[in-house]
C-alpha cells in the first residue's frame, strides 16, 4: 500500500483506501482508547494520516493489528508482541503458522477442560474419593464442585444422576484419567471431521456421536438416544458448551449436535 505521509492526496481518496480510527476499532471489537494506546507506545502507529490529522489505517495496519489481537489472545504481553512482530526474519506466513502452533495446544487443553465440564454436569464430585493431589492432576484447575448446585438443581431427582453417583463414587484417580483421556481423543476426532470438511451426517461422523453415547453408558449412566439427542441439543442451547466446542473447531458444537441427531435417526 502506497505510504501518503510525504504526498498529500485528496481526503476522499485516502479515506477510500483506508479506515478511521472508529472504523477499525469497530471491526477489531476493541476501543478507540486501545488503538490510541498501541499508537502512543509504537506497537501499531497508523501508516497514513489526514490533512487534520486524524489516524487512517491500511491494510497492512490492519494485517498488523489481527496479528496483535492474536497473540494477546494467547496471553503474550505488549513488549513481547512488540519484539515478536520486529523480527525482520518473520513474515506474516511464520506467524500464522506459530500461532496455528499455540491455539492447537490451547484447544487441547479446552478439550481437556470440556471433559471435566462434562463430568461434572453429568455427575456431582463430593463423592469422589480423590486426594487433593490426584484432584488437581486429573482436573487441573478446574474446580468440578463449583458446578454441583446447578448439576443437582437440573437433574438430581433424575435415575441417570443417581445411577452416575453410585458408579463415579467407586472410581479410583485412574479411572478418572482413562475416562479424561478417552474423552479428550474423542475431541479430537470429532474436530479433525469438522476441519476436514465430513458431512455431519456421514457413516464415520455419526459414529463419532455412537462413540460419545457409548461413552456416556460405560463411565457415568445408562444414555439412550432419546437422551442422546437431548444432550446434543444441549451443546448448541448452552453458550458454555458451544464455545468448549467451538474453540476446537468453528461450529462443532452445532455439527456435533447434527451428527447425534443422525446417529439417533439411524438406530430406528
Amino acid at each position: 500500500m502506497t505510504r501518503f505521509d510525504h504526498h498529500p492526496v485528496p481526503r476522499g481518496i485516502v479515506e477510500d483506501m483506508s479506515f478511521s480510527v472508529g472504523q477499525v476499532a469497530r471491526l477489531a471489537g476493541i476501543t478507540v482508547r486501545t488503538l490510541h494506546h498501541y499508537d502512543e507506545i509504537g506497537l501499531l502507529t497508523p501508516r497514513e494520516r489526514t490533512p487534520a490529522g486524524y489516524r487512517r489505517y491500511t491494510d497492512d495496519d490492519i494485517t498488523r493489528l489481527q496479528q496483535i489481537l492474536l497473540y494477546r489472545e494467547l496471553g503474550f504481553p505488549l513488549d513481547e508482541i512488540a519484539a515478536i512482530l520486529e523480527r525482520p526474519s518473520t513474515d506474516h506466513l511464520t506467524h500464522l503458522r506459530r500461532q496455528h502452533e499455540l491455539l492447537t495446544r490451547k484447544a487441547r487443553r479446552i478439550g481437556q477442560v470440556i471433559a471435566a465440564v462434562e463430568r461434572a454436569i453429568n455427575a456431582r464430585t463430593t463423592g469422589i474419593s480423590l486426594t487433593a493431589e490426584e484432584r488437581l492432576e486429573v482436573f487441573g484447575s478446574f474446580r468440578p464442585e463449583d458446578h454441583d448446585a446447578e448439576v443437582e438443581r437440573r437433574w438430581g431427582g433424575t435415575p441417570q444422576y443417581a445411577e452416575s453417583q453410585e458408579r463415579i463414587a467407586a472410581y479410583t484417580k485412574e479411572d478418572w484419567l482413562q475416562l479424561g483421556k478417552e474423552a479428550a481423543a474423542l475431541n479430537d476426532d470429532l474436530a479433525a471431521a469438522r476441519t476436514s470438511g465430513v458431512p455431519a451426517d456421514h457413516p464415520d461422523v455419526m459414529d463419532l456421536a455412537e462413540r460419545h453415547r457409548a461413552h456416556i453408558n460405560r463411565w457415568f449412566y445408562t444414555c439412550d438416544h432419546d437422551l442422546h439427542r437431548c444432550l446434543g441439543d444441549l451443546y448448541v442451547e448452552d453458550p458454555r458448551f458451544t464455545a468448549v466446542y467451538d474453540a476446537l473447531a468453528p461450529g462443532l458444537a452445532a455439527y456435533f449436535r447434527t451428527a447425534i441427531h443422525a446417529n439417533a435417526r439411524r438406530a430406528i
